[in-house]
């Protein structure tokens, strides 16, 4: 295969196509969500048997557990994703919309509509239910996308795809809406990130080295997040049993998402009593702590506890792994300077019933998403009520957090006038 001409083709396809999805209607759209959610309940034995291949491969090849354990299309998974496009449906249609419209002196009204932003490209790995995820959005958004997954879940994606495809034309918009790169040859990224003429953005979703690659590469704007080191810091006045089930959560719940917590800081007045309990809970499901001097003399004490001294690089770790770092913190000021030095300013929650370090906590911890007393595992743009995301970003311009439909616009200047001439 001549993989730059593959994917110039891809690229034309795509352009001509986000002019169609610009201006389809909403009810058009709406309605190839809600094919696609009806075929995803309906595609059954095909897509377990084409999901079923992808994970044979992976463990003949010797893929790590939680790598496996993203590739899974499992019932809960797609009806997740089903929900998230009946969600998708559901939502307003931001397309179009004119907001911000001033009369200024001169006699014109000045305001911004929304528009799409035209063709992204999506590079991600593991898992397959984003390729759903971005079709939705893209549909949704008016735009057009060229959707390159990991060689590991390529049966997987391809057969997502064709139902894509099936709702797209169900719905009379046009197929090339949506396309997936159909090789595995890892030049067909290299091309995808270098045509500006083709494609408007790119969105990377996958490990460190993938994302970093494409930031170094690409001639295309591209909306990233690096890493997910997440924190949880239990303040002085909390409820124990509140922050023991939401530390528990946010670390166990599932290991290898990027919003799961990697750091837990917990204010010396607090530690005597929330350590031992908190760490009897880690110690039971195989969670290895590496801690500061003061954790680790209160931790050790725990029966059956994996107890090591943290190093300098722990506190910067995404582990996405049962390995937690643990520190000791005067109060919330040395937390929030932790966290704003170490952290991937992706998402950090403080666990208090202390309104006061609350308010300082969000105002202060430079993360795309802050949270108060709730599990970092919270970050998500299906559980923001997004219907879906299309990535997490941790830049501050355009698209901050979960990245869903308005992400995926632009604005521009609108101008009204009734023969006004500028004097």
């Amino acid at each position: 295969m001549d993989i730059d001409s593959y994917m110039q083709t891809l690229g034309r396809q795509a352009r001509e196509a986000a002019t169609e999805m610009a201006k389809a209607s909403t009810r058009a759209k709406n309605d190839a969500l809600m094919a696609l959610a009806r075929l995803l309940r309906q595609a059954g034995d095909p897509l377990q048997e084409a999901n079923g291949r992808d994970i044979s491969a992976a463990q003949t090849a010797g893929l790590a557990a939680p790598m496996v354990d993203r590739l899974r299309l499992t019932g809960k998974v797609i009806d997740t994703v089903a929900e998230g496009c009946e969600q998708l449906a559901a939502m307003p249609d931001p397309v179009g919309e004119i907001g911000n419209v001033k009369r200024r002196p001169s006699g014109i009204s000045v305001g911004q509509m929304r528009v799409p932003l035209g063709v992204f490209g999506m590079i991600y790995e593991s898992r397959p239910n984003v390729t759903i995820e971005a079709a939705s959005l893209a549909i949704k958004s008016g735009n057009a996308c060229i959707l390159r997954g990991g060689s590991e879940a390529i049966q997987s994606n391809l057969a997502l795809w064709k139902l894509v495809q099936e709702a797209l034309a169900a719905a009379g918009l046009p197929r090339n809406a949506v396309q997936m790169v159909e090789t595995t040859d890892r030049a067909a990224v290299g091309a995808l990130i270098t045509m500006p003429a083709y494609v408007d953005v790119i969105v990377p979703r996958g490990g460190k080295g993938l994302i970093e690659r494409i930031s170094n590469e690409a001639k295309v704007t591209v909306i990233k997040h690096l890493d997910g080191n997440c924190h949880t810091y239990v303040d002085a006045e909390f409820d124990m049993d509140k922050a023991l089930a939401v530390t528990e959560n946010a670390k166990t719940q599932k290991y290898s998402p990027c919003n799961a917590t990697e750091s837990l800081l917990v204010h010396e007045k607090a530690a005597a009593a929330f350590l031992p309990r908190i760490g009897a809970i880690f110690a039971a499901k195989g969670v290895e702590m590496r801690c500061d001097a003061g954790s680790k003399a209160i931790l050790s004490g725990v029966a059956g506890a994996t107890v090591v001294d943290a190093t300098e690089e722990d506190w910067s770790t995404e582990y996405l792994a049962p390995i937690i770092s643990v520190k000791l913190v005067s109060g919330v000021d040395e937390a929030i300077a932790h966290i704003n030095r170490y952290s991937s300013h992706h998402t950090d929650a403080i666990l208090t019933t202390h309104h006061p370090n609350a308010m300082q906590f969000l105002r202060e911890v430079d993360s795309s998403s802050v949270m108060i007393n709730a599990s970092t595992r919270f970050a998500d743009g299906f559980e923001y009520g997004l219907g879906a995301e299309i990535g997490i970003s941790t830049d501050k311009i355009h698209a901050r957090g979960p990245v869903g439909l308005e992400g995926l616009t632009s604005l521009k200047w609108v101008v009204m006038g009734d023969g006004h001439v500028r004097q």
